[in-house]
């Protein structure tokens, strides 16, 4: 008997209420102490095509997709035959047995249960209306699984209230229709199931949601006080979820708005609003995805060469071009550290969990005005949109960083204020704000050729000198992005080191190492778990900043070999990282995942394995 340990996939039609329920489904798991998460695969247009909703349960923690299912729910008669090639043998395929359509078995697939049901009659026992019942159809299968598993009842009734909180009828509907379903399981399912559910205390101190809230609330939380959009997918809910927190938490002694949020007419406009509130003083941020960071090149240019602390939340989705908008990856990666023509590069920072969007959604204001640049910021689909579990985290009380500002009183104190001088050899010029009362506080802000003293220049020593000074700004950010995490086989628990060689030669245990970075994390540490079960034990550095800290460059020269994962077809962090190193590097090995889904642990396994076979 397999306990709190087994992969559902529901294979439904985009458009047909199923997210509401596979959602109350996994949340009901969650709330019975399960670790659990979900992978919502789902199509861009609004309806018809076939969408698929992964949820794993395992009681070591490791949730993240893999490439077979336990129990699959087909309800798309598009995908059916397909669909029972995902079951894993021994696995349960339940059907809705009104589409016409059965599954084919062969050798591959004998071994599978199969469970036809009939839901016509079960839905039209829940309610009268034609509407509704291809709504609450999803209900009933969710009955199905709650009986089949054991899901407690109780629980599974609290969440479906809570998901439709203050529509009575609907949660009544839905309770019904889950109640049809679990007694037509409990009185016609005889076929022996071998996964149960128990209670648990495992999810006692963790939380579940998903990284557009968490980046969203890290705004709030952070300091932001305007913010510019123009919708696009991913990223979308990232700005929704900060109009609803900041309306809420953020609002003067009449209940007004105090932040300053625009839906811009395209991405150009939301960019230039935000330089222009980020040159103001404010803390300002937009949020998009690949096609609206490429119409954003010319700002991000105009941001670093003019010094105007800003942040883009760029929530990555599969391209080039429109691509598929509704499909994950981490292809932004090279374009958004170089983006804009000539010699620019821009500090990202790059979560790994929901804590950390929440965190980077402070850190990457603090980098911002610390630096004066642009920040841009690299989540991704599956990490922004899928719920995902993560332990409670505290009220942040790190003071905000708003850099080298002068204010009226500094400016007595100088003879003259240079707007572009390095005063301090770190690369970082003083700024001033608009209003500041002092004869001495203005200056121009140019895109163009400029000086020291902000004039406008076209002399050659002039120039180099601003983009001399701009370079030793991007060595001086090593010190304030976030740094690497590192683990190894035996303790997957992530750490934080000091930056010295000696810290990092101390926990490289093993001859082998991996390198990876954003929402592939929990994948990574389950392929170097299923790996040591193997004797084949691994260290693991995980980024979360460009440019890269030196601890980076000395895990790669202690190993003999390392793997670096990517989630795009060209390997960008590989890339990145021998553009880094002084020397070819031979025994660094790209690790390449870029169909539009989550990277498996399956996947990073059988890669890893293919090419120490080869190497040997």
């Amino acid at each position: 008997m397999n306990i709190n340990n087994f992969v559902i996939t529901v294979a439904t039609v985009n458009g047909s209420g199923s997210q509401s329920a596979n959602n109350i489904l996994l949340k009901s798991l969650f709330r019975m102490g399960i670790p659990v998460g979900g992978k919502n695969v789902f199509p861009s247009n609004i309806a018809g095509l076939p969408t698929w909703f992964w949820i794993r349960a395992d009681e070591k923690g490791f949730v993240a997709r893999r490439e077979h299912a336990d129990i699959f729910v087909a309800m798309n008669p598009q995908t059916l035959k397909e669909d029972i090639k995902t079951v894993r043998k021994g696995g349960f395929f339940i059907y809705n047995s009104d589409l016409g359509i059965k599954p084919e078995l062969n050798a591959e697939t004998e071994t599978i249960h199969i469970l036809p049901i009939s839901f016509k009659p079960l839905v039209d026992k829940s309610t009268d209306s034609i509407k509704i019942k291809k709504l609450v159809v999803n209900m009933v299968y969710v009955g199905v699984l709650a009986q089949l598993l054991g899901i407690d009842v109780l629980t599974l009734n609290e969440t479906i209230a809570d998901q439709f909180e203050g529509k009575e009828s609907v949660i009544e509907v839905n309770r019904k229709a889950s109640e049809i379903g679990f007694l037509f399981a409990q009185e016609n399912i005889n076929i022996p199931f071998n996964f149960k559910t128990q209670k648990s205390d495992r999810n006692a101190n963790k939380i579940m949601m998903d990284g557009n809230t968490a980046g969203a609330l890290g705004w709030l939380f952070g300091g932001c006080t305007f913010a510019a959009w123009y919708p696009i997918t991913p990223s979308s809910s990232v700005v929704e979820n900060y109009i609803k927190f900041a309306s809420k938490y953020r609002t003067d002694d009449t209940g007004k708005n105090k932040s300053a949020i625009i839906q811009a007419e395209d991405e150009l406009s939301a960019i230039c609003m935000v330089l222009g509130a980020g040159w103001s003083g404010a803390r300002a941020v937009t949020a998009t995805s690949g096609p609206g960071l490429s119409l954003m090149a010319e700002s991000a240019g105009f941001a670093y060469f003019t010094e105007i602390p800003a942040v883009i939340w760029d929530v990555q989705r599969v391209g080039p071009s429109t691509g598929m908008p509704t499909r994950t990856a981490q292809g932004d990666l090279m374009s958004a550290v170089f983006l804009s023509h000539g010699d620019t590069r821009h500090p990202c920072l790059i979560p790994g969990s929901i804590k950390e969007c929440f965190e980077f959604g402070q850190t990457a204001f603090d980098v911002a005005e610390r630096l004066q640049q642009l920040v841009i910021v690299l989540s991704d689909l599956d990490l922004g949109m899928n719920l995902w579990m993560e332990e409670r985290w505290d009220y942040p009380e790190k003071p905000f960083d708003r850099g080298k500002v002068l204010s009226a009183t500094d400016l007595e104190k100088v003879a003259q204020f240079e707007r572009y001088a390095d005063l301090d050899g770190d690369g970082i010029p003083y700024r001033t704000l608009p209003g500041t009362p002092h004869d001495k506080a203005a200056y121009f802000t140019r895109g163009s050729g400029h000086n020291r003293k902000a004039a406008y220049t076209e002399k050659s020593d002039e120039y180099q000198y601003i983009v001399d000074r701009l370079a030793k700004k991007w060595q001086t950010a090593k010190t304030y992005v976030p740094a690497p995490v590192f683990c190894d086989t035996q303790n997957l628990s992530a750490r934080l080191l000091n930056s010295s060689s000696q810290d990092v030669k101390a926990v490289c245990k093993n001859k082998l190492g991996i390198i990876a970075y954003g929402s592939s994390d929990m994948s990574i540490k389950e392929a170097m778990y299923i790996m040591g079960q193997q004797n084949l034990n691994f260290d693991y550095c995980r980024i979360r900043a460009v440019p890269f800290q030196d601890t980076i460059l000395d895990f790669i020269k202690n190993h003999d070999h390392v793997f670096v994962v990517d989630q795009n077809r060209d390997g960008q962090m590989f890339e990145l990282l021998k553009m880094e190193l002084p020397t070819s590097v031979p025994y660094l090995t790209s690790v390449k995942h870029y169909d539009g889904t989550p990277i498996t642990a399956d996947k990073i396994v059988n890669t890893i394995k293919k090419n120490l076979e080869v190497t040997v």
